[in-house]
């Protein structure tokens, strides 16, 4: 303990030396010379919950993994809990490309006077999908869903240090009379105050996850999806009285994935072209930006980038949003509203989210 607490105090020296925003411009650098095939990052189950979660975040680029905010999320890292001001309820509606749709609900609050917890739900889906038989007529309408269950709890052990852990239950429901999948994964995290302005921490998400698959029913086999195992590193740095605040973070994913690699048996015969199955693991790096700045109480401006580093036309996902605050009475109030570019297609996605501090 001893040495920890030496360790956090030379950090607080070198920050209050500038050193944090060396740290962030670190983080964006190394993010940003990451150049990795475009399927490498997103590749795996359960996309739908790696999009990031309400305005304020996809607004940053979801570089929250390093955020002590009063409005934290767990869904970044759970153990920011601690930082829970107060009881804070979030709605969130995402809209998407293709008549797409993803929310969000949230609840945290403070637990005692060191924890915190948080309680989400994140739902995906498509409704109405035209169903056609192979003469192209129609026969029906078909809707694929995603849903994520999460119970967060963070603590913090003195001033400075604090821990957390998420379990997710997830459910994906994609093809006709087939069961939806479940599974569940674990989310770790750690946070430390190295300054009264710089924060770093780091987390890992969806251990143990993935999905499994039963297809019997319609002539198939069993099927196993793995969800990619995310590691983050990240730091933010405020100034100005707390009125701008620069987050940074990088992360690395490792998915595990199988090919086939043709082989030559020789056989009586001759020799034969076949095929063997070979595990390997995917690895893929991205860093994230974000900046905050508040030019009066009741606004917040927010830009961010995410995807740095990612190749290809799912590359770069540049956002931008604003953020609006009233007391009404002994509740707060906040709305915020982004436009980001998505993946893949390219369009905007935009997202509202509705906060009532209580």
């Amino acid at each position: 303990m001893m040495r920890l607490s030496r360790l956090v105090s030379c950090l607080g020296r070198l920050f209050r030396l500038g050193g944090g925003l060396v740290l962030l411009g670190g983080l964006v650098l190394l993010g940003g010379l990451a150049v990795l095939p475009a399927h490498a990052q997103e590749a795996g189950a359960g996309a739908f919950s790696r999009m990031g979660f309400g305005a304020r975040g996809i607004a940053l680029g979801n570089a929250l993994v390093a955020d002590p905010s009063a409005n934290v999320s767990p869904h970044y890292n759970p153990a920011l809990l601690p930082a829970a001001s107060g009881q804070r309820l979030a709605a969130s509606a995402a809209l998407l490309s293709f008549d797409r749709e993803l929310q969000f609900l949230e609840f945290t609050a403070p637990l005692g006077p060191t924890a915190g917890i948080g309680l989400s739900l994140t739902h995906a889906g498509t409704q109405n999908i035209d169903a056609r038989n192979a003469d192209g007529a129609r026969t029906g309408t078909l809707s694929t869903d995603e849903f994520a269950l999460s119970l967060a709890f963070g603590n913090r052990f003195g001033e400075r240090v604090s821990v957390g852990t998420a379990l997710t239950v997830y459910q994906s429901d994609l093809v006709p009379d087939v069961d939806p999948a479940r599974g569940f994964g674990v989310d770790l995290g750690v946070g430390v105050r190295a300054t009264d302005r710089l924060f770093v921490a780091a987390a890992v998400h969806d251990l143990l996850a993935q999905y499994e698959w039963d297809a019997s029913s319609v002539g198939g086999g069993s099927y196993t999806d793995e969800f990619p195992v995310r590691v983050r590193v990240g730091a933010s740095y405020a100034m100005l009285e707390r009125r701008l605040r620069v987050l940074g973070e990088v992360e690395s994913r490792t998915l595990a994935r199988e090919r086939a690699v043709p082989t030559v048996v020789i056989t009586s015969g001759g020799p034969q072209q076949r095929s063997r199955t070979e595990s390997f693991r995917q690895h893929g790096v991205q860093g994230r930006l974000g900046v905050a700045v508040r030019p009066v109480e009741i606004l917040a401006v927010r830009a961010g980038l995410d995807r740095i580093g990612v190749d290809g036309t799912d590359g770069l996902r540049p956002s931008g949003g604003l953020g609006v605050r009233q007391s009404l009475g002994d509740l707060d109030l906040r709305l915020s509203y982004t436009a980001t570019l998505e993946p893949y297609v390219r369009t905007v996605m935009s997202t509202g989210t509705v906060e009532l501090f209580l």
